[in-house]
């Protein structure tokens, strides 16, 4: 390691976390199932990347339609986001054989189901967003990217693909 690059603390060894991983371990659902012919994770060396996750609960989707004016509300919005992530961290926790091998999240790709002229994506992932920060500390502040898209697979409102560093 060189002089400029700095160790990150692992998730067990983030004292800003505000989730104990036991407790993130209680909110986690099953890993979802994949809904067509890809798989929902791939290693490339200390990167896990996810497959797009949607809002699944119960082997459900909980959020179907347009983000905007008539449709989806935004508290449904960052609620459905919420799931989406919480899918994602499931599927990179199996992957590596536990949260304690997550080193840190690098990268959210959040996709909104929008009605026309809706332009709150970036609001709506915040209920991802602020939830790996509320579970991670440090380690879950990441880059993202918010699109709006006119639909998503099965009428989902929201959809999501994670980059994960881990050990």
């Amino acid at each position: 390691m060189s002089a400029g690059d700095k160790m990150m603390p692992t998730m067990q060894e983030n004292t800003q976390a505000k989730l104990s991983l036991s407790d993130l371990e209680n909110l986690l659902p099953p890993p979802p199932k994949p809904v067509g012919s890809y798989v929902p994770t791939i290693r490339v060396g200390n990167l896990v990347y996810t497959s797009g996750t949607l809002p699944m609960k119960d082997g459900q989707l909980a959020c179907t339609g347009a983000v905007g004016d008539g449709g989806v509300s935004m508290d449904d919005a960052n609620a459905a986001a919420k799931l989406c992530i919480l899918n994602a961290i499931s599927l990179v926790k199996a992957e590596v054989g536990g949260l304690q091998n997550i080193v840190r999240i690098v990268k959210v790709t959040g996709f909104v189901n929008s009605k026309p002229n809706f332009t709150q994506q970036p609001a709506v992932l915040n209920g991802a967003s602020d939830f790996l920060a509320q579970a991670f500390g440090e380690a879950g502040k990441h880059v993202r990217s918010a699109v709006g898209v006119a639909a998503l697979p099965l009428d989902a409102s929201v959809e999501i693909e994670v980059v994960a560093e881990v050990k």
